[in-house]
């Protein structure tokens, strides 16, 4: 029964026999006669067949989100008996809001586990979560988002989110500036899932400000490439400034605008070693670490 569900898992997984019997390790034949077993002993379509195309019917999907934990729990099981040598092998998947906190830890764990492959991936702080609890990631480091039900976040470190501006800008001889002084000044912004955006923008409204927001882009290097052509000027958090020549960071004087980052992975997986070790490290690597239980 398991064989057949890992072969369905892998062809949903992958989108065809052909891709899950390469990637299982068997042949077509088998993956093909294990699924079309599943599906004659319960009485379900589990896949629009197509000459070219393997789709997911609604039951197939709704059996996939099961099998995908499945499949965890199985990788998790073998982790759980790696950990035995020490993390030896295995692979970390890390997901981050940016590589400034993510690139110290998966350095550090680098070092004290040379034998654990390290995936990062980078989002905003929604799409960040979103890979925690579609398990597409063990462990991330995000800014403050909506709570979800069994995610744990923990607490690891709060910045000040300042304002940067390009060489030429009548604040780039200024070391800070009052948040009203910001009025009217032309914006270039992270997406609608940004928190430092968010951060920023309820500080704005708390104080009767309102800017131009000329340009919303969906990737820090954009925003900081179009700050650089004199396009606007934009917020981000302290640590998260690179100094560059024609680059200066503000930081606003009369207003408190931070950003809390935390580590999140799933409550069910607080004990799986990837993500222990993860998390211990995390606090010996914390710069302004609030402490974690």
């Amino acid at each position: 029964m398991f064989n057949q569900l890992r072969s369905f898992n892998a062809v949903a997984e992958f989108g065809s026999f052909t891709e899950a019997a390469r990637r299982l390790r068997i042949s077509q034949s088998t993956v093909t006669l294990q699924v079309r077993e599943l599906e004659t002993r319960f009485d379900v379509e589990l896949f629009h067949r197509q000459k070219r195309k393997t789709v997911l019917t609604d039951s197939g999907h709704a059996l996939f989100l099961i099998t995908r934990r499945l499949i965890q729990a199985q990788g998790e099981a073998m982790e759980f008996l790696q950990s035995s040598k020490g993390l030896q092998t295995g692979k970390l998947r890390l997901a981050a809001v940016g590589p400034f906190h993510a690139t110290e830890i998966a350095s550090a764990f680098k070092v004290r586990y040379p034998g654990v492959d390290i995936a990062m991936t980078f989002g905003n702080s929604k799409h960040t979560l979103d890979a925690v609890t579609d398990l597409r990631a063990d462990v991330a480091i995000l800014a403050e988002v909506a709570e979800q039900p069994g995610v744990v976040m923990e607490p690891y470190s709060r910045h000040e989110v300042i304002v940067f501006v390009y060489e030429g800008h009548p604040l780039f001889n200024c070391d800070s500036v009052s948040i009203k002084d910001l009025a009217d000044e032309h914006f270039i912004l992270r997406e609608e899932g940004s928190t430092t955006r968010h951060a920023f923008e309820k500080a704005l409204a708390a104080n009767g400000v309102q800017v131009n927001n000329v340009m919303e882009i969906g990737s820090r290097e954009g925003v900081w490439k179009a700050v650089k052509l004199g396009l606007g000027i934009s917020v981000v958090a302290d640590f998260e400034f690179v100094p560059a020549p024609d680059l200066r960071p503000v930081s606003i004087d009369d207003a408190e605008i931070t950003t809390n980052y935390f580590i999140a992975y799933l409550k069910e997986r607080r004990s799986a070693p990837m993500v222990k070790a993860f998390r211990e490290l995390a606090i010996q690597t914390a710069p302004k670490l609030t402490a974690l239980p």
